[in-house]
């Protein structure tokens, strides 16, 4: 696929603005609309400088554009791999003449190697290789520098045999070195760590644009050892065309705009951040492996393509979707009474999964927990809730919520503990934290009248339960209630962090008969329920902070020293006032009201 055939869903930006903070700003503010559009900026500056190079953002823009990505309903692609798992083997010619042609149609999935380098148009190599000749963003003000954040990293085994594609952020160092971002349980980590151990430089590449289906596939969870490239072709239904780069023997997309070539020294690492993540929160500074670049290629007329994450919505919502969909099918193989699953967007993925299942004996549902936990990138969720296929629709929020503070039953609560996420910031020690999932099927209460009844529970108004909570601990700011009409009602709780929340927790349990769920914070999302998930299940690590007694507790609240908790904190992602004032000012905010830019973050009450 080629840019131009997305030309429908394109708005083109010609105003001139600064690759720092400016444009990324404004793809920010586009993710969050109703219908964003991708931005093409063609006028990128940094400074007096002027970039030839037009910036591409939100490429994954929305549902349509993701339909014309794939090239037919994500669905459609789910069943097509569902059907060949589920291969049987043939009974009469009709059947064997299927089997032929979907076993035929594998034969897309192997790329192949072509001399039409359309990506090698233009060749810099040696001391005319500079990469801040790229219009490479600065995405958030306390991010370390300049970060590639849509580029493929192509990769091999040291014996050749495994290729690999991953999707990693990129900081430039200065104009022939950059840092490889490969969190420990990557693909690409395990590779480098073969030549690591055998003292030898690793070959590397990096493309950058090209048809947007490579990015995604550079961030599909693939099986390990399987070239991510062939799901490509598989969707595509046409061989994936690769060129060697000139100073490395790795393959990359003939029709990239940009490659970045280039070998890592495994003796040399850099510390790499902050920067400001896809979790809304900041990583914090870390060594990793650096890139020392050898050539970059272009195109005849190249285009940049980068992504911006931070607080939810964002355009990695849309790419997730996709992931979900299509990979459903290969989830089903571990766990076959799985029936469906969604990640919301504002549980950032991995800290919240919900899962429809059908269980069919005692200890089902915690088993179907336990092969989630351990299968690929489902490994790292943090939280995961698992309600019957009796539940309302997984994305229907609002009503799946009601079903699941009705069926809540706290005696359905598992905690354990594996691994998490390097990203995750929350976790009791890095890389290993605690594990949630809550059992909601086969719920046991009835109803009275058509409603949910508990005869024990006596709602007060916020201003009477603020009251009689203030009298227990001065501590508590302020009170808001959310689903009062179920059995299971939310209280979240603002508290001046002078103590744990623990600790007022244990004051709040003697008004058992007036709570049931209390969620602690203590910053400003007490009214944005859409924002109190994204800071909630960002914040908790469930060994630390659930605590299931009469009621239960849950704290959400930015950890310190008064929680036992020891490593550093990190800041939220937050956008730069000057620069938003200045958007505004150029009339590039558009088509999103003032709500939604306070519900987002981006603008203060």
């Amino acid at each position: 696929m080629r840019l131009d055939e997305l030309k429908e869903f394109i708005e083109v930006i010609d105003t001139p603005l600064d690759v720092n903070l400016e444009i990324p700003h404004l793809a920010y503010i586009e993710a969050k609309k109703k219908n964003p559009k991708i931005l093409m900026f063609t006028n990128p500056i940094e400074g007096d400088e002027k970039f030839d190079i037009p910036v591409v953002m939100n490429i994954f823009a929305n549902d349509e554009v993701v339909k014309r990505i794939f090239g037919k309903e994500l669905d459609l692609i789910a069943g097509e791999i569902e059907s060949l798992i589920k291969m049987k083997p043939p009974k009469t010619l009709s059947d064997k003449l299927k089997m032929f042609g979907k076993l035929f149609a594998l034969k897309n999935t192997i790329p192949k190697t072509t001399k039409n380098a359309e990506c090698q148009y233009y060749v810099k190599q040696g001391e005319a290789v500079n990469l801040f000749d790229l219009p490479i963003l600065k995405t958030w003000g306390l991010d370390g520098g300049k970060f590639i954040t849509m580029g493929q990293v192509y990769t091999k085994s040291i014996d050749g045999e495994i290729r690999n594609v991953g999707m990693y952020r990129l900081q430039i160092y200065d104009k022939n070195r950059l840092g490889l971002h490969w969190q420990i349980h990557k693909d690409s980590a395990h590779l480098f760590w073969e030549y690591k151990k055998a003292n030898k430089k690793m070959p590397v590449s990096i493309a950058i644009g090209g048809d947007p289906l490579y990015t995604w596939c550079a961030t599909a969870p693939m099986p390990p050892g399987v070239f991510e490239l062939m799901l490509y072709g598989f969707i595509r239904k046409e061989n994936p065309k690769l060129v060697k780069g000139i100073t490395n023997d790795l393959e990359v997309p003939f029709d990239s705009d940009i490659v970045i070539e280039g070998w890592c020294d495994p003796k040399e690492m850099e510390i790499e951040g902050m920067f400001g993540d896809h979790t809304g929160y900041y990583t914090l500074k870390k060594p990793f492996p650096v890139l020392k670049v050898s050539c970059i290629t272009t195109k005849k007329d190249p285009v940049y393509y980068a992504t911006v994450v931070g607080k939810p919505p964002l355009e990695d919502k849309y790419m997730g979707y996709a992931t979900e969909r299509i990979f459903l099918p290969l989830l089903k193989t571990t766990s076959p009474d799985l029936i469906d699953y969604a990640m919301p967007e504002n549980g950032v993925f991995h800290n919240l999964i919900l899962a429809k299942i059908s269980p069919r004996y005692p200890g089902h549902s915690m088993q179907i927990m336990h092969s989630l936990w351990g299968v690929g990138q489902m490994s790292f969720v943090k939280h995961a809730i698992f309600v019957g296929d009796d539940a309302p629709p997984l994305r229907d929020y609002e009503n799946l919520t009601r079903y699941i503070l009705n069926n809540f039953d706290k005696s359905k609560v598992l905690i354990s503990k594996g691994i998490v996420d390097e990203l995750d910031h929350s976790s009791i020690e890095e890389l290993v934290g605690g594990k949630l999932g809550v059992d909601i099927t086969n719920g046991k209460w009835t109803m009275e009248n058509g409603k949910f009844v508990d005869k024990n529970l006596n709602i007060l108004s916020d201003e009477e339960l603020l009251k009689e909570m203030k009298s227990l601990d001065e501590s508590i700011l302020d009170v808001r209630q959310y689903f009062t009409d179920t059995k299971n009602p939310i209280c979240v709780v603002k508290f001046k962090k002078t103590k744990s929340a623990k600790e007022i927790f244990q004051k709040l349990k003697v008004l058992k008969n007036n709570l049931r769920i209390v969620v602690f914070i203590n910053t400003d999302e007490i009214d944005n329920l859409y924002m109190l998930v994204w800071r909630v299940t960002n914040n908790i690590d469930a060994l630390r902070d659930i605590w299931i007694d009469d009621i239960i507790g849950i704290d959400g609240s930015n950890k310190n020293s008064l929680d036992g908790f020891d490593r550093e904190w990190p800041p939220d992602v937050d956008v730069d006032e000057k620069v938003i004032k200045k958007l505004f000012d150029l009339g590039l905010i558009k088509d999103i009201t003032k709500e939604e830019l306070i519900k987002y973050q981006i603008l203060e009450k």
